[in-house]
């Protein structure tokens, strides 16, 4: 290759000797100082220039994907369990050797999941693929196989424990509050597909209020919550009944004030009380003791609540000794899904205030009601507590 290249006179040094002749007073640079600026320049434009011909570009490294933080890696998580229980259940619904009722509850679930994906911000984006020009994600070699049964209700068991886990742990409350509600929905939904599917479907136990922490000197204060007063929480399906307390340590709730400690008190008790008046009013004997355990449970609740928040026998002990009971046009069933439904709501609640780390027994009580709700009748809810977020229209 052949540069023809072109130097501006003014940018090439003259000789110091001819430079003397042409121009006799000029002054003679004393020893040491440099006269090579401008050779410098020249030598800079001419490097540019056969750089410039020969088409040598000094490149950036390609762009490449962002390392996620702690609550993206949560979120993804969350949103790759929803995927999975929602492709399974596609598949399994799609044999065409399942009862009706079984198909119907399967397209339930993928709905769930499905507006669960979407809640939780859908499957990351980082832009590179429109960048670069090509797809970011690999696509699947083969065809997942149709899943059996219990497969399905094992996804739905373990993504449950992660939702939950990490409702517990995350450091963004609103994200802790919609992972808690994911994982009621999914434990909801795992105790009422494995009937119908065959699968023996696991107890669900009774969350315990902790206790708070012992004084110097004091001994530790104990909770009332005990097997004897946890009911069922249907009276003719002992599959999703409530029937030991829970054997996990639980850490007390920090984060809260006096005044979310005061309502869950109002909220435990108030419930209790309602379904003890409407228990004696029942005429069917296994909805009336069915109501009387969930009764006593929600009275014992309230109990430790007060004694969590230190209020228990004192002036500022919110509790009443009468509530209004509300309504008064709801069969037992009715009131008992009402009551559940906002205790859910205000357990929801408190997730997305408590401290991280201590949300453990607050994500496991709206489960509770939650599973409580949908076993006595209760339409089962993609997002249960979060009342603001819109159920999937029906498949």
């Amino acid at each position: 290759m052949t540069f023809t290249v072109t130097v501006p006179a003014h940018l090439v040094a003259p000789d110091v000797a001819s430079s003397a002749t042409m121009n006799p007073h000029r002054r003679t640079l004393p020893a040491g100082r440099s006269r090579r600026g401008p050779s410098v320049a020249a030598l800079l434009v001419v490097v540019a220039l056969l750089l410039g011909g020969c088409g040598l570009r000094l490149e950036s490294p390609p762009p490449t994907e962002p390392d996620p933080d702690a609550g993206e890696l949560v979120r993804r998580t969350a949103v790759a369990d929803a995927l999975l229980v929602r492709d399974q259940a596609d598949a399994l619904a799609s044999t065409g050797s399942l009862p009706p009722e079984t198909v119907a509850e399967l397209d339930r679930v993928s709905g769930a999941a499905d507006a669960q994906v979407t809640q939780l911000g859908g499957v990351y984006d980082s832009g590179l693929s429109d960048v670069l020009g090509e797809s970011t994600v690999s696509p699947s070699a083969t065809p997942s196989p149709v899943p059996a049964p219990a497969d399905v209700v094992a996804t739905l068991v373990s993504a449950a424990g992660r939702s939950s886990t990490a409702a517990d742990t995350t450091e963004d409350g609103p994200l802790a509050r919609l992972l808690a509600s994911v994982s009621a929905s999914h434990t909801v939904s795992a105790a009422r597909l494995a009937p119908l599917v065959g699968v023996p479907a696991a107890t669900v136990p009774a969350p315990v209020v902790p206790s708070p922490a012992p004084a110097d000197g004091e001994e530790p204060a104990t909770t009332t919550t005990s097997a004897a007063t946890t009911g069922g929480a249907t009276p003719s399906t002992s599959a999703n009944s409530v029937t030991t307390p829970s054997d996990a340590a639980t850490t007390p709730p920090g984060g809260l004030s006096a005044d979310n400690l005061s309502a869950i008190v109002l909220a435990e008790d108030a419930a209790g009380y309602a379904l003890e008046l409407r228990a004696a009013r029942e005429d069917d004997a296994a909805v009336r003791d069915g109501m009387a355990r969930r009764a006593a449970l929600h009275r014992d609740r309230a109990q430790d609540w007060a004694v969590l928040a230190g209020t228990s026998g004192t002036e500022q002990d919110p509790r009443e000794v009468a509530y209004l009971v509300p309504g008064a046009d709801l069969t037992g069933p009715g009131l008992v899904q009402e009551l559940e439904d906002g205790l859910a709501t205000d357990y929801a609640t408190l997730v997305g205030v408590a401290e991280p780390g201590t949300r453990g027994i607050l994500v496991d009580l709206l489960i509770d009601s939650a599973v409580t709700s949908t076993a006595w009748g209760a339409a089962p809810a993609a997002f249960p507590g979060l009342p603001e977020q819109p159920e999937p229209a029906a498949a």
